[in-house]
């Protein structure tokens, strides 16, 4: 990524550097896009919030070249423990053991605190060239046909102008980006009752487990051990579901950490003096909402700045890093290969659907009862494993008589091992042992020619041939072009098909 930390002119000005804005700023970075990504605060975010990585967020993490530090950080979520009155009174999953699939590389839901996974999504932006400007607030911007002109306060108090072809906002839920810009967001309240989540030290408590008090006096309190750490989070409801008893009524938890000591000692069996060093801890009311539209003119909405979400199930950081691949790629084919503006368009009409049916789900999984035993288990809707463009404006099927369960346009492209493949011409075995995700890897676009010639193709399109094997069977017999993101554009027999879809993408 051409360095534009210092610059006052820039492709792509990024505003706010959670895991949105890295992951943008990471994808961006690697396809040549010079890009500035901005932060009001003065660090990193500190706190272990969004700890759930869903197998689709390995996937791209896998193609963004961190998903090996992730896994070296992370681990496998525990088995969830319940205790009442001091006693042990049985265990139970909240997210189901999956069986083998070689189509999905990575099936099991990863567990790394928020602050750790921005730490690492941070380390690979600077490896490939970029940074995060600390300290430097968005007070300002004016739109024009032909760029964004943004007003920056830095850590001193100066204000400079930053001229932006585009501008993302990924500035949190309270985007400053989106209410400058008019987009209004419409929502419910999830739970009248607060909630505090903090990052603890605990003694007394073993790691392997995941402790729920679900009839704890006041809300439920559960404490999770975080990998590559001594803390846990902490995360208590307040407050009775009617609005009555529980001895808080409604009131705002104390984030203070005198008040998260009180509380663990009131609704577990474990003393103050249990609970050592508070790293963090935020109260918060659970509430869904979604903005009207994810795009005005040349400013994008992406992550909680579009989408705000109930943490039951998962769904927001994983979600917010989707939008970001999504537009990252349409991004660089506008400003990097000369597709047509009108590519960009489709972000909105993509991801507003998604993230609406997400919405739909987490706030579900809320409502399904609570921490009880079992009450908020996870299945195969939360990992967007099926989650596609399937009615998307990129969106072309073109082979008909498809039967009800076979892979269409529009759906994630899965993985197979490669033990039948013929790229570029080399021998029919130069594949064996590698997989499909891997010729995807990169911010390339793919064509896959299925128990078919290979086409001439145009430079910048990677095209192999697949005989046979578990990718046959999977895909079908065909021409398939895979998007950088990983979603199937294309399905087709005819190569005349791939000119005027390719050229959509400015590859001709």
């Amino acid at each position: 990524m051409a360095h534009a930390q210092n610059r006052n002119s820039t492709d792509v000005l990024i505003v706010g550097a959670g895991p949105t804005g890295l992951t943008l700023a990471c994808d961006l970075a690697r396809r040549g896009v010079c890009a500035l990504l901005v932060e009001q605060a003065p660090a990193l975010f500190p706190g272990s919030r969004g700890k759930g990585l869903q197998p689709r967020t390995q996937e791209v993490f896998e193609d963004l070249g961190l998903l090996a530090a992730v896994h070296a950080a992370g681990r496998p979520y525990p088995r969830m423990l319940s205790w009442e009155n001091g006693e042990r009174q049985g265990e139970w999953d909240l997210v189901g053991a999956p069986g083998p699939d070689p189509t999905v590389p990575f099936p099991a839901v990863w567990m790394l605190p928020q602050w750790r996974t921005q730490e690492l999504l941070h380390d690979r932006l600077r490896q490939l060239g970029g940074e995060v400007a600390f300290g430097t607030a968005l007070s300002g911007l004016d739109q024009h046909p032909d760029r964004v002109e943004a007003r920056l306060t830095g850590p001193d108090g100066t204000v400079r102008t930053v001229t932006a072809r585009y501008l993302v906002a990924a500035d949190g839920g309270r985007s400053t980006v989106r209410r400058a810009v008019g987009i209004a967001m419409t929502g419910e309240q999830v739970d009248p009752r607060p909630a505090l989540v903090a990052d603890v030290e605990i003694d007394g408590l073993d790691r392997v487990n995941w402790h729920c008090w679900p009839k704890a006096p006041g809300g439920a309190l559960l404490l999770c051990p975080l990998p590559s750490t001594t803390a846990f989070q902490l995360f208590a409801q307040f407050g009775a579901a009617d609005g009555g008893g529980g001895a808080e009524d409604g009131a705002e938890p104390d984030a203070s950490a005198e008040g998260v000591r009180r509380t663990i000692a009131a609704r577990t069996h474990l003393p103050e003096s249990a609970v050592g060093a508070v790293h963090w801890a935020s109260g918060f009311r659970p509430r869904a909402a979604l903005a009207e539209r994810f795009r005005e003119g040349r400013v994008f909405l992406a992550g909680d700045a579009a989408h705000i979400h109930s943490p039951a199930g998962g769904q927001g950081l994983n979600t917010s890093v989707q939008d970001a691949y999504n537009l990252g790629w349409k991004l660089g084919q506008v400003l990097r290969h000369g597709a047509d503006e009108a590519l960009l368009d489709s972000y909105e009409q993509e991801r507003l659907p998604i993230a609406a049916d997400v919405l739909e789900i987490s706030t579900r999984l809320h409502r399904a009862g609570g921490v009880r035993a079992g009450g908020l288990r996870r299945g195969p809707r939360t990992e967007q494993l099926g989650l596609g463009y399937e009615d998307g404006p990129l969106t072309v099927e073109a082979r008909p008589g498809l039967p009800e369960d076979a892979l269409r346009a529009g759906d994630r492209a899965p993985d197979a091992p490669l033990d039948g493949a013929e790229p570029d011409g080399a021998p029919v075995n130069a594949m064996a042992g590698r997989r499909l995700f891997e010729l995807f890897r990169g911010p390339h676009v793919t064509v896959l020619a299925i128990g078919r010639p290979l086409p001439r193709l145009p430079a910048a399109v990677r095209g192999h041939r697949v005989d046979g094997g578990l990718a046959e069977r999977t895909y079908g017999p065909g021409l398939f072009v895979v998007r950088p993101d990983g979603y199937l554009g294309l399905a087709t027999h005819d190569p005349a098909d791939l000119p005027g879809y390719l050229a959509r993408f400015g590859l001709r």
